[in-house]
């Protein structure tokens, strides 16, 4: 009889130890997920902001801004605008830089 109390005293404690084991873990796997969810949440707003701040850099007025602006560029007249579909640019070779060079010339 002693022996069996003694069998199962120890398997009381194996389980005992086995359970405050086991709670430790899923307690600190919860504040784990819980921090997770968090930076999850932060991501997206910082995502958020980064696609609002995207869009506003890219925005055409502000982009015409800078070219007209910063960098001269100005809208070329109506004459020297060349609209050219996918089979006339396929079946014309790109000039060299010889032929632009004339070109310029003229």
């Amino acid at each position: 009889m002693l022996r069996i109390n003694a069998v199962l005293a120890v398997v009381l404690l194996t389980c005992a130890l086995a359970l405050v084991t086991s709670q430790h873990r899923a307690r600190r796997l919860f504040t784990q997920l819980t921090k997770e969810q968090e930076t999850v949440k932060q991501i997206e707003v910082e995502w958020g902001q980064l696609q609002l701040e995207q869009s506003t850099w890219a925005m055409h007025a502000r982009i015409e801004r800078i070219a007209s602006g910063y960098l001269q560029m100005r809208v070329p007249p109506a004459s020297r605008v060349r609209l050219v579909g996918p089979a006339e640019s396929a079946a014309k070779p790109l000039p060299t830089q010889e032929a632009r060079a004339a070109r310029k010339k003229r």
